[in-house]
């Protein structure tokens, strides 16, 4: 009787165990699904704290950062890129490490936390078009790019999109 009172309280702990850990189990990573490389959950920046860090980037800097912020758009050939939103309204080119992996093209106005490398860039006319077409704009909005333009750029190593 003895060994059979130990045996129900040690499975009455095992349950209570398992449970807990369930319970702790669900969380922030529950909210999102990744693609490429896993995401490090902490130290993430919001939107606004990005377009500080930006700031202070000139052409050539790099700057390895986590940053949370809503995508504008996304590429609707392939999902080969994206932009994001900054607070102040301007957007950020996101591309993907190694062309590795890609994002859903349906993901427009979603939250994304991207970890990676933010730069600044002077992107030329050709690929400013190009990109443009991507997005599916009008030949009329794509010819009136006629000059080079300082680009907020990202290239993510990884990149969680909210469920």
């Amino acid at each position: 009787m003895k060994n059979f009172n130990y045996l129900l309280v040690l499975t009455f702990i095992m349950i209570n165990f398992a449970g807990f850990s369930q319970e702790k189990s669900t969380g922030k990573n529950d909210l999102y699904f990744s693609v490429g490389e896993e995401v490090d959950m902490q130290n993430i920046l919001s939107d606004y704290q990005m377009q500080e860090r930006y700031e202070n980037l000139n052409v050539g800097d790099t700057l390895s950062v986590t940053f949370k912020a809503d995508v504008a758009s996304v590429c609707k050939k392939k999902g080969c890129w994206m932009n994001v939103a900054l607070e102040d309204g301007r957007e950020v080119m996101v591309r993907f490490k190694d062309y590795a992996f890609f994002v859903p093209k349906d993901i427009e106005n979603k939250e994304v936390i991207m970890e990676g490398k933010a730069y600044v860039i002077e992107m030329s006319v050709e690929d400013q078009r190009h990109y443009a077409e991507d997005a599916g704009k009008t030949e009329v909005e794509v010819k009136a790019i006629t000059e080079p333009s300082i680009t907020l750029s990202f290239l993510a190593d990884g990149v969680k999109i909210k469920k």
